[in-house]
């Protein structure tokens, strides 16, 4: 069945780009017997340029296509463009598990109780937050919570957070049309989807247990949209027919584009019968057609690259979850987050392009608090508000993170007084105007022989060229990164290892008003020192509260 998009074209918005999407009731309190649908929608690596309500997504004056930016995206625009912009919006850990760890739990990631981040502690001496802070079937989630205040809940996309230990990882050479391989992966897709509902999930569906390099064989190593919008719109069909009309839902959507891989052949215009649990028999018939994404493109005069018909994509499907809402009379009554992961200038770092995320928080008719707020909030706030909105209380002293319903509603200018931020050997906090930036490597990082640094990096280039990625570095005296042990960095923070002036100082203070850009290193300013230690002070008090040690700042 083909959904159209119900967003004509709009005018460009104002600058955000992680987008908190919702549809709320109007502008009063949310009535006990009305509470809300949440759809929260999570993309996966958008750069800024990819959304049309940034500036650096416009197009100079005089050469906007039909009065847009530079990629197609009606739907995103019109939700951007009437709602609120959220420019305060950070991320307390920016790569994709520890963030959706972090909008899950409303707790900093180094709280996981993963074993995988429970070995780091107990091997380094501190904790190292990175792709190993999962979520465990007795922690206390989002969802869970949402479910005991009667809500029906459901998981569809990528899931990369969620610890599913007996799956079975086929290899990347493997042919899933093979039976037994075709079978491995099929019972693959049931382990994730059992973890996920004891994670508090009522309904699991087109699950990419990791990025598609990672999920299995190469042949299937593809993103698939209209399989995962497949998922999403049975739940709300489904919900629509059966459920009780007091019962509201969460839908958690998270999808796997533009991540990489963002070749046409392996995105867009992948084989439409590729999944990752094998190949579907026939292609599915859910977003408008594959082969119109350039045409649409050229209409609007826009490029046909890849990057603008992924973006395209994306916008298509959250286009299909909006209609599907609106035929079933739901969309009056539903909010919808659009959440990017993190930011994508500075990944796998604590500089501003890796934490800072704007979003944008939309309902009809629009928020007291007015188009733009400049509040500073975090992701760990996520889980706090949704819980607010809906009328549901929060376990007292639980979560790390407050509401910012508050800011919404134009009732205050202020959630927290500093925000904290943890990525692997880093550790940062921003308040006012000031940053101050700790890098502590390990002891065992320090003592590493050569021998030892060139088995490590032949490993990582050998796992770089199976997937038919790029070579970071080939010397193995090359410094790490703030993320990973791997001489170079690995391919995920690459693009930031070692670009900033002050990368690889142990110490860093920045003005983020006068040196935005985080060029200019004040810890060693005798005019600064003063500034220097309150900031410490200020990160020492975040430390105190959390598990692990962090070199002498926590011993």
């Amino acid at each position: 069945m083909k959904r159209d998009n119900i967003f004509p074209f709009s005018r460009p918005v104002m600058p955000a780009l992680l987008l908190v999407l919702a549809v709320l009731l109007p502008m009063g309190a949310i009535a006990a017997d009305a509470r809300p649908n949440v759809l929260f929608i999570v993309a996966d690596d958008m750069q800024r340029y990819m959304f049309n309500c940034l500036p650096e997504g416009r197009l100079p004056d005089g050469h906007l296509p039909k009065g847009l930016g530079k990629n197609l995206t009606p739907n995103l625009d019109r939700l951007a463009d009437e709602g609120t912009l959220m420019m305060g919006q950070y991320v307390s850990s920016p790569v994709c598990t520890p963030s959706r760890f972090s909008c899950l739990t409303g707790r900093y990631a180094s709280r996981s109780r993963s074993p995988m981040l429970q070995r780091t502690i107990q091997r380094d001496g501190q904790t190292v937050v990175t792709w190993n802070t999962h979520i465990l079937p007795d922690d206390l989630t989002l969802p869970k919570l949402l479910r005991r205040a009667g809500y029906a809940t459901a998981m569809v996309g990528k899931n990369h957070v969620i610890a599913a230990p007996e799956f079975d990882k086929v290899g990347y050479r493997e042919d899933p049309r093979d039976p037994s391989i075709r079978a491995r992966l099929q019972a693959n897709q049931q382990r994730v989807q059992a973890a996920i509902r004891r994670a508090g999930f009522d309904y699991a569906a087109s699950i990419y247990h990791n990025n598609p390099d990672g999920n299995g064989p190469r042949a299937i190593a593809v993103h698939n949209l209209d399989w995962i919008t497949q998922g999403a719109l049975t739940f709300l069909d489904r919900h629509h027919r059966e459920a009780d009309e007091e019962k509201p839902f969460f839908l958690y959507f998270a999808v796997t584009v533009p991540h990489g891989p963002g070749e046409a052949t392996r995105s867009w215009n992948a084989d439409p019968r590729a999944t990752a649990e094998g190949f579907l028999d026939e292609p599915l018939h859910v977003l408008p057609p594959r082969n119109t994404i350039p045409r649409r493109l050229q209409q609007a005069g826009l490029p046909t690259d890849n990057t603008r018909a992924n973006v395209l994509w994306l916008d298509d499907a959250v286009g299909a979850l909006i209609d599907t809402l609106k035929q079933n009379g739901q969309l009056d009554n539903t909010i919808v987050f659009f959440f990017n992961d993190h930011g994508q200038a500075a990944k796998g770092t604590l500089y501003q392009g890796g934490i800072t995320n704007p979003s944008i928080v939309w309902r009809d008719g629009g928020f007291p608090c007015g188009p733009v707020s400049h509040v500073p909030i975090s992701n760990i706030d996520f889980a706090p508000t949704i819980l607010d909105l809906a009328g549901a209380k929060s376990p007292a002293g639980h979560f790390d993170g407050r509401s910012f319903r508050p800011v919404l509603e134009g009732k205050t200018n202020r959630t927290h007084e500093s925000l904290y931020f943890e990525m692997g050997f880093a550790r940062a906090v921003v308040r006012g105007r000031w940053k101050y930036l700790a890098l502590r490597y390990p002891k065992r990082a320090e003592q590493m022989s050569l021998d030892e640094r060139r088995e490590i990096l032949a490993r990582f280039n050998a796992k770089q060229k199976e997937h038919d990625k790029r070579i970071v570095t080939t010397d193995p005296a090359a410094p790490f990164s703030h993320i990973s042990l791997i001489p170079g960095g690995g391919g995920a923070e690459a693009a930031s290892t070692g670009k900033y002036p002050g990368y690889y100082d142990a110490d860093q203070l920045y003005d983020l008003e006068a040196d935005p850009g985080e060029q200019t290193n004040l810890a060693t300013d005798p005019q600064h020192a003063d500034k220097l230690d309150e900031m410490k002070q200020e990160l020492q008090q975040y430390l105190d509260r959390l598990p692990g040690g962090f070199s002498e700042l926590k011993d």
